[in-house]
């Protein structure tokens, strides 16, 4: 059974990386921009909450096509940079909570929720600095775990935040041979959809040890890849999951 008695597994040394950081900081005015840095991750953005918002109705039993459909959630957007995915979330009525390990995304986010007149609780800090005094119907984890050093206690810390019966999304690169081709050489140092150095293969996950991190009192009800069309760079949901997927559990207290 998994334990929330505390919180996150102390550490001789926090779980992020400083390299890591100063690179999301350098580019986190690029957050919105469409002509900017991100400008393909807006894209990807838009089509990954669709998908998103979809199952977390499905999930709750809501219909998303109804006004705000997220209205008496509780989601916790973990590593949430400038607040693409808590956006999109408070727009559908959650009560959202973004986190993230750089100040300066975590104030680019606040400002451009204001500009929206959205009320998103951001935060400055680590998600294993959380206790559970409070807990969530939803947890998104989304292109963080392979930026950080320890990728197990990040997800680990990301399951004891979920509240019984709620759901975890957990999206990232999978370690191919495809995901080094597209998502490095291509997007990174031929199309340029991405700054050079954004990604290391190395931390990219398969599928099947996130699983194992997640651990067995969570049991996986969806699964989906995300392409993109070279040619009119639009992203779509795939059945394969070679490259960009996304995993999604229900919390199932034993």
């Amino acid at each position: 059974m998994l334990d929330k008695s505390k919180k996150g597994t102390p550490r001789d040394k926090q779980n992020y990386s400083d390299e890591e950081i100063a690179r999301f900081d350098e580019l986190a005015e690029s957050w919105w921009d469409p002509e900017g840095e991100y400008k393909t991750a807006l894209e990807f953005n838009r089509a990954r909450t669709t998908i998103m918002i979809h199952e977390i109705c499905h999930h709750f039993g809501r219909s998303p096509g109804m006004p705000n459909p997220f209205h008496d959630l509780k989601i916790l957007d973990v590593g949430c940079g400038g607040g693409l995915i808590s956006e999109a979330m408070a727009k559908e009525g959650a009560e959202v909570t973004g986190i993230d390990a750089s100040a300066v995304s975590i104030e680019v986010a606040k400002r451009h929720a204001q500009q929206g007149d959205l009320n998103i609780d951001y935060r400055h800090c680590l998600v294993e600095e959380l206790g559970n005094d409070t807990q969530y119907d939803v947890v998104v984890n989304a292109e963080v775990v392979e930026h950080v050093p320890d990728q197990k206690a990040l997800i680990k810390d990301s399951t004891r935040l979920v509240r019984p019966g709620g759901m975890l999304i957990l999206a990232t690169l999978n370690r191919t041979l495809a995901s080094y081709l597209i998502a490095i050489v291509g997007a990174e140092y031929v199309m340029g959809y991405l700054p050079k150095g954004t990604h290391s293969w190395r931390k990219f996950v398969k599928p099947r040890q996130l699983d194992k991190w997640v651990g067995r009192d969570f049991y996986k009800t969806f699964k989906c890849g995300l392409m993109m069309n070279p040619f009119n760079q639009k992203w779509r949901r795939s059945r394969g999951m070679r490259v960009n997927y996304m995993q999604c559990y229900h919390y199932s207290e034993k």
